[in-house]
């Protein structure tokens, strides 16, 4: 499969697959979202190869990063989970993965004795700094070619698609499980 001029996939047996399942001609959504789960899939693979075979997964790499820029008391395990958008069970099992390979670290909260909090090791800011430059030539050969304006407007749409998927989720959540949204 190969881009169009048009940014969207041309093979003939994609779109008869989306003429089929959209039960039409109209597949131009379904095709706008099949080239972002692409692309999504592509910097993910490249994330994956610049972690040089270190197995952080993508949600522990958020997790790091998130970490690096928190206070000297690190973040709890339900601020990570909200600013994340994942649950606390998920974020519990990456702070252990982090805190096994030692960049990361669970700390009590000062100002409660039941709290936890997870801050980043010194490895930890190592690790990440060693990650940093490679992700950054990388992300800059992947939008090779893209103006400062291209790169600014396909932010803002992802930005978008991910505002309307927060919208979808809360009216699904605001929606009786007994009542037939509308």
């Amino acid at each position: 499969m190969t881009p169009d001029s048009d940014g969207l996939l041309h093979d003939p047996g994609v779109r008869a697959t989306m003429r089929a399942f959209a039960a039409g001609d109209r597949t131009l959504t379904l095709e706008a979202a099949a080239a972002v789960r692409s692309a999504s899939q592509a910097v993910d693979r490249l994330r994956a190869q610049g972690a040089g075979g270190r197995g952080l997964s993508a949600g522990a790499l958020d997790l790091l990063a998130r970490l690096s820029v928190a206070a000297d008391e690190g973040l709890s395990i339900g601020d990570l989970a909200r600013a994340a958008g994942v649950s606390s069970r998920n974020v519990t099992g990456l702070v252990d993965t982090l805190e096994r390979d030692g960049l990361a670290q669970r700390v009590q909260d000062r100002h409660d004795r039941r709290s936890v909090r997870a801050r980043i090791t010194p490895a930890g800011s190592d690790w990440l700094e060693a990650f940093r430059q490679p992700t950054q030539r990388a992300m800059s050969a992947v939008f090779r070619g893209f103006t400062e304006d291209e790169l600014a407007q396909l932010r803002h749409l992802c930005l978008r698609l991910v505002e309307n998927q927060h919208r979808i989720e809360q009216y699904l959540a605001d929606v009786q499980p007994d009542q037939p949204a509308s």
